[in-house]
């Protein structure tokens, strides 16, 4: 149900369907806003910054998702699949099993045309546009397939950021397609209760009718949904947690460590910084994830754009 290699869990401890009743479980993402938010942050977080050239073209990847998500159609989620699937505990747009519409592939020939658009492009980006050109659409299904159950081929990566990319225009827009009120939480919380993905982050929230809530963002269809805090989000438990940040920055951006399972997450704090980007930040702070992955926590899940 997930995509993307997924750190080791160890058993899960405690009630999984813990946290508030106060803060909406679900909710479903705006297509309209979503890409074109983290392309704007991309932007201002590249000025100045270390890896500045390549959140750059990130920034531009998104563009070409924000393009690409007004562009396609995609089917309405039958009514009748979506109350069997949450009836089954399963999420509704199951990723390693939906039957995927051919708008994905249009999202991805929209993406690749922008990028034609663009002047003076790397070689290795115009190489790999090159190489998802030239492949018919049964070798793109089938990168498609290996993306969703993460079994990327090495020699696949840089294609698998593109392919990547429509993926979540694709299911960004089938669960915008939703009810959040028939989507129910996952027993595993730590799972997209719309398409069994993985986090690529939290956010603590700052405003809004629960102000101090913590929401994981999907790596895949953008969904977000409530988690309690103070509890490991691979393991469940929380005995053993800590939060780490960079010395000397504003503390917005951390990682929740976790001794048990000796996994990690990012985790955002709107309060720190109202402008955050759950997508944006996660990308922009590589730095957070190698200072943690040298003392020997395993990033819960990978985020999908950092494949290549």
């Amino acid at each position: 149900m997930r995509q993307g290699e997924v750190a080791p869990k160890a058993p899960w401890i405690g009630n999984p369907q813990g946290g508030v009743s106060a803060p909406d479980p679900v909710i479903l993402p705006d297509p309209a806003t979503r890409f074109a938010r983290t392309s704007g942050r991309l932007g201002v977080l590249a000025v100045d910054h270390p890896m500045g050239e390549w959140l750059s073209f990130l920034s531009e990847l998104s563009q070409a998702q924000h393009e690409a998500a007004d562009m396609i159609e995609v089917p309405e989620p039958d009514a009748d699949d979506v109350a069997k699937a949450t009836a089954a505990g399963m999420p509704p747009l199951a990723a390693d099993g939906h039957d995927r519409d051919m708008a994905w592939r249009e999202a991805l020939t929209l993406i690749l045309r922008y990028f034609d658009r663009l002047p003076d492009m790397p070689e290795l980006v115009a190489a790999v546009i090159d190489s998802l050109n030239d492949v018919d659409e049964e070798t793109l299904e089938r990168l498609a397939d290996d993306f969703l159950h993460g079994e990327v081929n090495p020699d696949d990566a840089g294609r698998a950021v593109f392919i990547a990319a429509a993926l979540q225009v694709y299911f960004t827009k089938l669960a915008a397609g939703l009810e959040a009120a028939e989507v129910p939480l996952l027993p595993e919380r730590n799972l997209c209760p719309c398409c069994g993905s993985t986090a690529v982050a939290g956010v603590i929230t700052a405003s809004g009718k629960t102000p101090g809530v913590r929401y994981l963002f999907c790596s895949l269809c953008s969904t977000a949904w409530n988690h309690v805090r103070a509890v490991c989000i691979t393991c469940g438990q929380s005995a053993h947690l800590s939060l780490k940040s960079v010395e000397g920055e504003n503390g917005a951006v951390q990682v929740e460590t976790c001794d048990d399972c000796h996994t990690y997450a990012k985790m955002l704090y709107a309060g720190k910084d109202p402008k955050l980007d759950p997508y944006a930040d996660d990308l922009a702070s590589l730095g957070l994830d190698l200072m943690v992955a040298e003392v020997g926590w395993l990033r819960h899940a990978p985020n999908p754009l950092l494949l290549a």
